[in-house]
């Protein structure tokens, strides 16, 4: 019985699921929370040892809920939080806390680095992508900064799922997709950029902290013994390659070829989609990743999604309930009030200093319930600018699988479809970076040469796309196509979002 574990360590908490490859089935899952470190001026870590914790704990809540033996087990893959910071002594021991994505303490160290590159165009130029505050780059450059007595004990620069697979192996080795958000990497040739990681240290210690790199559809290890230990696994269990949360994700949601766009309406919004080729983009606001299946994931993020729902619903003390009753009650364009609901500033566009407002409000309009739509609507608003941002790159949308808790809403979801000009369906699995794990384990330990004589190894993308089409299970009950008469009134609404979008900011236009 081929068992799989797909390991997620997000910022929140670790999940585990353990699928079954024979039966195509979901056996069990665990989950276990993180704490973090804040501070008020933007400094966001974590302990590496939390991670650790957690996962022990997260994987024996999924092997109990499996009903199954952790040695049953033939291979493990990890899923990280992107862009982290963790640096190794020649011993493999944590140097400190490990700065996180959304750590903002390092943004002038960020600028800096920016300004050596030759702004926006040269970091392009160099790496396929713009660097920014939350990847690693700037947090490394910080470390050297501010504490030069860690900085010269310095041995390895690892990603938080590389660490993982360091704490599982024993081996120090970084993936194509996750490296690819560390800004330090060339995304159009796989490979770590000399040029900006000597613009940080021209010394070589950088250069020679930076792991070994390998393609996804790698086994990078067994299980080491005091892992094993742990966990209750063999030491001959195998541990694929990993990546980022992202890159996960888009396994988990059967995102692996051109067409399809994954869109996640959770407390920011994320869209990412799968080329063959590099996605190199005059915008900044493109993050042309690579993918975690050897191809690349143009990646789009905006700031305000149900963070900006939750800040009216907290207005109005709603439940869940009374405000999808609010979106059912009014019209589409809410009676024509307009939203640019920068409430956090924003990412697509860039407007990291922008705050939300409303407009077009008169005493007959301004009512609970189009205050309601109104923030749905531009919410989903700033996720179309985004989607036109992927076709003025050539990319296709012909189907858009929805991820995040606003997905559970029918009335979002056909505004949505609408908006989109695309139809939109949700998934079955929850923790689809946990699933893509574990898809991705068992992808890269089919690949391996089998024991059986002239029995041929199964082709990477044939085997990859079998194995989302038996796991990525779609929720056919939601289903939503675009209804004609209301897209072409979104067509009309969304042009007006624009106009008031660059009317308050000129800079933005598409």
């Amino acid at each position: 019985m081929p068992l799989y574990a797909g390991i997620d360590c997000g910022t929140q908490g670790t999940k585990v699921v353990i699928i079954d490859t024979e039966q195509g089935a979901t056996l069990g899952e665990g989950s276990a929370p993180h704490e973090m470190i804040s501070n008020s001026n933007g400094r966001r870590e974590q302990d590496a040892q939390w991670w650790i914790d957690a996962l022990c704990l997260a994987f024996g809540r999924a092997v109990k809920a499996a009903g199954i033996s952790p040695a049953d087990i033939a291979a493990m893959a990890v899923s990280g939080q992107q862009h982290g910071f963790v640096a190794l002594d020649k011993e493999g021991r944590v140097l400190r806390a490990v700065k996180l994505w959304c750590d903002t303490e390092t943004a002038e160290e960020n600028d800096r680095l920016l300004a050596l590159l030759g702004g926006v165009k040269g970091s392009i130029e160099h790496l396929g992508l713009m660097v920014a505050t939350g990847y690693t780059a700037s947090k490394i450059l910080w470390l050297k900064t501010h504490h030069p007595a860690l900085w010269q004990r310095l041995e390895t620069v690892l990603l938080p799922h590389d660490y993982l697979n360091f704490w599982l192996t024993g081996n120090r080795v970084a993936e194509y997709g996750d490296a690819s958000g560390s800004g330090l990497f060339d995304v159009r040739r796989r490979c770590w950029d000399r040029h900006t990681v000597e613009l940080i240290d021209d010394s070589g210690r950088l250069w020679n902290a930076l792991p070994p790199l390998v393609s996804a559809d790698s086994l990078i290890g067994t299980v080491c013994p005091a892992a094993a230990e742990r966990l209750g696994v063999n030491v001959t269990t195998r541990v694929a390659s990993g990546g980022g949360d992202n890159m996960m994700g888009a396994i988990g949601t059967g995102n692996t070829r051109p067409g399809r766009v994954t869109m996640s309406l959770g407390t920011s919004g994320t869209l990412f989609a799968y080329s063959d080729t590099p996605v190199i983009s005059d915008s900044a606001m493109i993050a042309g990743f690579c993918s975690s299946n050897n191809g690349w994931l143009p990646l789009i993020c905006t700031m305000n999604v149900t963070s900006a729902t939750s800040a009216v619903q907290k207005l109005f003390k709603q439940d869940l309930v009374r405000f999808n009753q609010a979106l059912e009650q009014s019209e589409i364009g809410a009676g024509g009030i307009l939203m640019l609901p920068f409430f956090n500033g924003e990412r697509v566009p860039a407007l990291p200093y922008a705050k939300a407002s409303l407009h077009n409000m008169d005493t007959d309009n301004f009512t609970e319930d189009n205050l309601c739509r109104a923030v749905v609507e531009s919410a989903t608003f700033g996720l179309r600018y985004g989607l036109d941002l992927f076709r003025s790159q050539g990319i296709v949308a012909t189907e858009i699988r929805l991820i995040g808790g606003g997905s559970k809403s029918r009335h979002w979801r056909q505004m949505v479809a609408d908006i989109m000009d695309c139809p939109v369906v949700c998934l079955r699995q929850n923790e689809t970076a946990a699933l893509g794990a574990a898809i991705q384990a068992a992808w890269c330990d089919g690949l391996q040469p089998v024991a059986t004589p002239g029995e041929p190894v199964p082709a990477a993308s044939d085997l990859l796309s079998a194995l989302c089409e038996k796991f990525v299970q779609l929720d056919e009950s939601t289903l939503t196509r675009p209804i004609p008469r209301q897209q072409q009134r979104y067509t009309d609404l969304y042009a007006n979002y624009l106009a008031l979008l660059n009317k308050e900011y000129a800079q933005v236009a598409l």
